[in-house]
């Protein structure tokens, strides 16, 4: 229970409040259009009303949210300044576009209701027009501001005309049907499957939010939504005169004729302020992409894995780190993250691209990964960087007890962490607080071993060399082979490094068993808090958080940390 609230407490606690801000708005709002002012638009709309106005005040909050998790140099910059007052506030910042989903779903479920409320309002109106009733206060109500069409309180004006008219002409229905198809296509084109196989499609269809934030503005600037003024509730009180209606404004009569007035539009000052940011935000990533950023060395790895080496005056960067590249000979649009798998230490920095899309392959053409002789360095294209940013394996020196478990291409950001270990333990012979790592790396086929190999055999030697073969432990599994799959390489078990990756640790064949894994390093490491740091798949993921919480005990404690970006 400990560990679980050491992992989730705080993120449980944020969402929670979030929740509760959500439901505070949603019943304040509600209850709000239930008082006398309001009295005589629900007299023609009913209790759909509220339901419309509920929604749209969650909308704002949620709106005024929802660019904030993306600010990713305002976040760098607040998990820099929190770390060193609390690891587990800073570790929610890494949580930044799980939040941001769900807001975004939120946004999707009140954006629902309120559309469907105002569907039904505009059928009221319209069906308070057509039964021209001078019986009927819904009529009388409807006649109101016909002569100056100033203090009107239904804005269908004639029974001449349909809501689908009244959609398309007005402020309010046009924003609403931009607001609707941009959140739409911005929501679908999310998906997993979209932003996986067309990356493209997710890029340019989110960046519809401009248009959602210019329409979402605008939509109450005609103010449709009308109530009783606060002066005519006094010559008008509908508890004692929505039953004299026929007399409204007649001689002897105490109940002038109401006058109604629209709310001033205040979605503004909810998403100001989180517009500047992001404006602010844009800026820097402006400026940065400006600065020039040369390539000083391109390697082609077998397995169809593109290393780009580069160097940008003052780049500054942590282990785990990430950066967005765009390269203009390829889309002048389009920034794709990567992580850096290059160490603090070294003089450049280096990304590892995994050709597996329309962009990363007309990258790797432009690289020259298509040609059989080397490309020129005049010749290679030019590149823009934005970042670095920070990741939670920026903390992994900040266990004493580290374990790494990487997926396929997942395992980049461990290998920034592995060559840094290298220059502060083995070269340079630095004291760090980790004292023991055990590193996991999980891959369906050999080839996707080739690029790493080199950085774990010089580890490997290295370490035997200085007599520090302790310090890492590292297990490489082929997760789609079986056991009886590789029989054929059984004749070389006993040879002294591995038939396939050339290390001196033995591959495996299969998937880890977690269980046997976390009790074996509780039983070797008492009294230890053990940073679980992850890059894979969500499976991956709910599987280590599941043993995390079920190997805690009173002296050990799994801390889990996923990477997300």
């Amino acid at each position: 229970m400990g560990n679980f609230v050491a992992n989730e407490g705080l993120s449980i606690f944020v969402i929670l409040v979030w929740l509760g801000i959500n439901a505070f708005l949603f019943v304040h709002f509600y209850m709000a259009f239930l008082v006398e002012r309001w009295y005589y638009t629900r007299v023609l709309l009913g209790q759909a009303l509220p339901w419309a106005r509920a929604p749209a005040a969650c909308l704002n909050f949620n709106c005024m949210l929802i660019l904030l998790p993306v600010c990713r140099n305002l976040l760098s910059f607040l998990r820099g300044t929190i770390q060193c007052c609390s690891r587990t506030a800073a570790r929610q910042l890494d949580r930044n576009l799980t939040f941001h989903k769900l807001v975004a779903y939120m946004i999707a479920f009140h954006t629902a209701v309120h559309i469907i409320a105002h569907l039904f309002n505009f059928e009221f109106f319209m069906d308070a027009q057509l039964n021209r009733n001078t019986s009927l206060l819904t009529f009388v109500l409807s006649e109101i501001g016909n002569g100056d069409n100033a203090s009107f309180l239904n804005p269908i004006r004639t029974n001449e005309t349909n809501p689908t008219i009244v959609m398309f002409t007005t402020v309010a229905g046009l924003t609403g049907v931009a607001i609707t198809l941009a959140l739409i296509l911005i929501i679908t084109s999310s998906m997993e499957v979209i932003r996986r196989s067309y990356f493209e499609v997710f890029w340019y269809t989110h960046h519809l939010f401009v248009i959602f934030f210019i329409g979402l503005v605008f939509h109450g600037y005609a103010r449709i939504v009308r109530g009783q003024t606060v002066a005519s509730l006094d010559t008008n009180k509908p508890q004692n005169c929505s039953d004299k209606f026929e007399d409204w404004g007649k001689n002897g009569s105490d109940c002038a004729v109401p006058e109604f007035a629209g709310n001033p539009p205040g979605t503004w000052k909810w998403v100001l302020g989180p517009m500047i940011l992001y404006v602010c935000e844009r800026i820097v990533r402006i400026y940065r992409s400006h600065q020039k950023v040369v390539i000083t060395k391109v390697v082609m790895h077998p397995s169809k894995t593109l290393e780009l080496q580069m160097k940008r005056k003052g780049f500054s960067m942590e282990v785990g780190q990430y950066v967005f590249i765009q390269c203009p000979s390829v889309s002048r649009l389009e920034w794709h993250p990567f992580t850096l798998t290059s160490a603090p230490e070294e003089d450049y920095f280096s990304a590892h691209i995994r050709i597996v899309g329309d962009w990363t392959q007309a990258l790797y053409e432009a690289c020259g990964g298509d040609k059989n002789e080397p490309q020129e360095a005049w010749k290679l294209p030019k590149v823009a960087i934005d970042g670095p940013f920070g990741t939670a394996s920026e903390d992994v020196f900040r266990y004493e007890v580290v374990m790494l478990v990487g997926a396929g291409i997942g395992v980049t950001p461990f290998a920034s962490i592995l060559k840094s270990v290298w220059y502060k333990r083995i070269q340079n012979n630095q004291d760090v607080f980790t004292k023991k790592i055990y590193f996991y790396w999980l891959c369906p086929e050999t080839q996707a071993f080739e690029w790493f190999a080199d950085l774990l055999q010089s580890l490997e030697g290295q370490m035997t060399e200085k007599d520090m073969v302790d310090f890492l432990s590292y297990n490489i599994y082929l997760t789609r082979w079986k056991e009886h799959e590789a029989a054929h390489f059984r004749v070389h078990h006993e040879a002294e490094n591995d038939p396939i990756t050339g290390l001196k640790q033995k591959t495996f064949y299969g998937k880890p068993n977690w269980d046997n894994e976390f009790t074996n390093i509780v039983s070797h490491h008492p009294r230890s808090k053990v940073g679980v740091f992850l890059c894979g798949p969500p499976q991956l993921a709910k599987s280590l958080e599941k043993q995390c919480l079920s190997h805690s005990a009173a002296d050990v404690k799994f801390i889990f940390n996923k990477e997300n970006f």
